[in-house]
């Protein structure tokens, strides 16, 4: 894909419901699946079965597409992690609402809605600090109202992502602190990001927190409360850049990991997103 398309893709609006049949279809609403005839394989295997809609994206010639995972699937927690196989795309015209009183227990997104949004660029070093967390945490199993997602470096993307009804937002991403390398901590940015802080996440694929949280705020009301969960680096590649962790960072990936699942342990626990209690 060229920047071009690229820069299509970053100025799509986020779609928060479309209108099927005189229904407002949003995310986590219940449908049949209706695929137009002469589809593919998929097409032919989900006809008449019910799903629950994960989310509805936008392509660059301004489509809309229903994302969703079938109830049948015993793999949906892979399908809400947005795993290839589990999660599958219709158009609006291809569903049938259903009524959310049918929709069964395990797929209502009941508890705090939490987002882990790993950010990083894999070509500079320890800054791919994050997306080597996602790697880490997509084996791994959560509960429906958890959603693990890398990045990488789309600002735009994870703008959009914070405008969402998510109630925690964990960011996880490599920052310079003067700390030890491979130094891991939880701090709480702050939300009051003056409004010339935005400027810099303009640029569709700069990936600087606190920047894309300033332009967050400028188009809408953001998550409840975001938490960062950082590392300290050892190198950021130089002007040439580099490839791959250095041994500190990357022997901080696993503890990264497991602070993470704490901290959505403990916002599950309590039902809200917990303090800020690790590192200051």
């Amino acid at each position: 894909m060229n920047h071009w398309e690229w820069q299509l893709l970053e100025d799509k609006l986020p779609v928060e419901s479309v209108q099927v049949n005189g229904t407002s279809i949003a995310a986590g609403s219940r449908v049949k699946l209706r695929p137009r005839p002469g589809g593919d394989i998929f097409d032919l295997a989900l006809a008449g079965r019910a799903a629950a809609v994960e989310s509805i994206e936008q392509d660059y010639e301004g489509k809309l597409h229903l994302a969703v995972i079938v109830e049948e699937d015993p793999g949906q927690d892979l399908g809400l992690l947005r795993q290839p196989g589990h999660r599958f795309f219709f158009a609006p015209e291809e569903v049938e609402p259903l009524g959310p009183d049918e929709q069964p227990a395990n797929l209502r997104m009941a508890g705090p809605q939490i987002l882990v949004a790993c950010i990083g660029n894999i070509f500079l070093g320890d800054d791919g600090f994050g997306v080597e967390v996602a790697r880490h945490l997509s084996s791994r199993t959560f509960p429906a109202n958890v959603r693990v997602r890398d990045f990488g470096i789309r600002g735009y993307d994870l703008a959009y992502a914070l405008l969402e009804r998510n109630d925690l937002t964990i960011l996880v991403d490599a920052c310079a602190r003067g700390e030890a390398p491979g130094t891991v901590y939880v701090i709480e940015p702050d939300l009051n990001v003056p409004e010339e802080s935005s400027a810099a996440a303009l640029d569709a694929h700069a990936m600087n927190p606190v920047s894309v949280i300033g332009l967050a705020q400028s188009m809408g009301p953001i998550s409840k409360r975001i938490l960062l969960v950082a590392c300290e680096p050892e190198t950021l590649g130089g002007e040439e850049g580099a490839m791959g962790l250095s041994e500190a960072v990357s022997a901080a990936v696993p503890q990264g990991v497991h602070l993470i699942e704490k901290l959505i342990a403990e916002a599950l626990a309590s039902g809200e997103a917990p303090p800020p209690a690790y590192g200051t």
